[in-house]
């Protein structure tokens, strides 16, 4: 970052730490965060996917849907008011199979890293954290998938900029996105292969604190925001301050999905993946996409085990 990008961030961090709290207190209004959670979508059995699960299947607790949860973050996933509840979209959709396949739902809250090993080991029947298909992981997990993995630019609502779904659309543009991160990798790619065709560069900003990458994008001194559409998606219908300009698979060229991972072989999935298409088939996926703002990665069919992003 330029001493002009730090020095901005940091008179902006300043005035933004007193408006803090407020911000706060209207965002807790506007979602719902209780652990009651009497909005969320619940579903009838599905006697189709019950029959699927092997008969010497041993769930974690008998009765119960155990799956490991990584509360952080909406959409996705984070604490309720009571702090011990996760509550979410994929708790959602955790919620949605577990009706399904006539279960109760046990969610227990851990760290991202702590998964693949709960998962293998059996602690938990399944994980559902916005986890992508690899072929890496499909070495040793099942999967059901349930939505598309979508990355989004993000405009001011009064931008310059419309739409953006080629490299071109983001020659001589200022482009805000998270270093390290796969999104920059592709960003990076456009334009160099923009430099290549001759194209106006593009400049590449980074800004650690996310309140004061708002201000900038909202000042005007970035065009466009680049991060996972499903957290900027659901900003944008709670904050009414951007809008959604394009968008683009997360492992571009390659298409990237979201599933629900099992134990490999444990042979779940296909019951998962049977739960899955029949609340897709209801309109209950649906109406759950819509309550995070979600509908834009909606898939029309859950499949086990499709391709998954290639080894590196």
């Amino acid at each position: 970052m330029s001493y002009s990008a730090k020095l901005f961030s940091a008179v902006v961090a300043g005035l933004l730490s007193l408006m803090a709290p407020m911000a706060g207190i209207v965002h807790a209004q506007e979602v719902d965060l209780s652990p009651e959670q009497k909005g969320r979508v619940r579903a009838e059995k599905v006697e189709a996917a019950i029959k699927l699960i092997p008969a010497d299947y041993k769930f974690v607790t008998p009765g119960k849907f155990t799956v490991a949860s990584v509360p952080g973050r909406l959409p996705f996933a984070a604490y309720a008011s009571d702090n011990k509840t996760p509550v979410g979209s994929e708790p959602d959709v955790a919620q949605l199979v577990a009706d399904s396949l006539g279960l109760q739902l046990e969610l227990v809250p851990i760290a991202w890293a702590d998964w693949p090993l709960g998962v293998v080991s059996g602690r938990f029947d399944a994980a559902i954290h916005n986890i992508t298909v690899t072929e890496e992981r499909k070495e040793k997990f099942d999967f059901s998938t349930y939505r598309n993995d979508l990355l989004g630019f993000y405009s001011p609502l009064n931008g310059k900029v419309t739409s953006v779904s080629k490299p071109e659309d983001v020659a001589g543009l200022k482009v805000i996105v998270s270093s390290g991160t796969n999104q920059e990798q592709i960003l990076l790619r456009w334009i160099e292969a923009n430099k290549a065709k001759g194209l106006a560069a593009s400049e590449v900003q980074y800004y650690d604190d996310e309140a004061v990458l708002d201000v900038a994008l909202q000042s005007g001194r970035a065009d466009l925001y680049l991060g996972p559409n499903a957290t900027s998606a659901f900003k944008a219908s709670k904050d009414k301050k951007t809008k959604l300009v394009g968008t683009f698979s997360g492992g571009w060229p390659q298409t990237a999905e979201i599933a629900v991972a099992t134990k490999k072989g444990s042979g779940l999935a296909q019951a998962v993946t049977v739960a899955l298409n029949e609340q897709i088939k209801n309109g209950n996926y649906a109406k759950l996409l819509s309550r995070w703002s979600l509908t834009a990665e909606g898939v029309s069919e859950s499949r086990t085990n499709p391709p998954g992003l290639p080894k590196k």
